[in-house]
């Protein structure tokens, strides 16, 4: 098995989960008594939280880019960014190595492409929502994206900021998100994108009114390919 890297901490959360996918599918696509060969730097999220700035995302790009360098030297043959908010910076993250980084968005628009999910709606931090570097990716895919409802995004905004990063689930949350995607389907969405590696705490990703792309399952499921040699 090949050996992967992984920026985690962005939160700890979803690094935990990262770790949890990854390892199952390797050992269910295995052995019993194997494990994943990964080697994981939890940054510190408190110093790239809600960055604004072009000098805070310059800064972001540094510790990932840095980060990333130092696994590809402990021996990661390919490269995570744990979080879908982060790749904002991946190119300047991808330059800094010579060893593959996985986008997370291009293995959630193949997999899509693949089930022939023409529109769907894509659900996350604000970044994610709003700005373009995450949703262009699945538009190269062929997948259409409804436009975000401005009330929706400050709200999903702060669950995942306030809630969401910091462990805490509530029925609230599960409530108001399940609404959400509720209305999502009457507005036309085939399917859901969850482009936060959060949101599997509050939504049924294998029980909703709407198929759910799990960007974290998605993600962990290319690494595995990866580890296995299959990519």
């Amino acid at each position: 098995m090949r050996k992967i890297g992984l920026i985690g901490g962005m939160s700890w959360v979803s690094t935990r989960t990262y770790y949890d996918h990854i390892n199952k599918l390797v050992q269910a696509r295995t052995s019993k008594l194997s494990s994943a060969p990964m080697l994981i730097e939890s940054l510190d999220f408190a110093g790239l939280a809600a960055l604004s700035s072009p000098e805070q995302w310059d800064h972001a790009a540094t510790v990932l880019a840095d980060s990333a360098q130092r696994l590809e030297t402990a021996g990661a043959t390919a490269i995570l960014i744990g979080a879908n908010s982060m790749h904002k910076v991946y190119d300047k993250v991808a330059a800094a190595v010579q060893v593959p980084v996985i986008h997370i968005a291009d293995t959630v628009g193949k997999k899509m492409q693949a089930s022939g999910i023409k529109t769907a709606v894509l659900i996350g931090s604000r970044n994610v929502m709003v700005e373009s570097f995450y949703r262009k990716r699945l538009v190269a895919h062929g997948v259409t994206l409804l436009p975000p409802v401005m009330d929706n995004v400050d709200e999903i905004d702060r669950i995942i900021y306030e809630e969401l990063m910091q462990g805490r689930a509530t029925r609230a949350a599960e409530r108001t998100f399940k609404t959400m995607i509720t209305t999502m389907g009457q507005a036309g969405a085939q399917a859901v994108v969850l482009g936060c590696t959060e949101l599997d705490m509050v939504i049924d990703v294998d029980a909703n009114v709407l198929p759910i792309y799990d960007g974290t399952k998605i993600h962990a499921e290319a690494a595995v390919d990866w580890i296995l040699g299959e990519a």
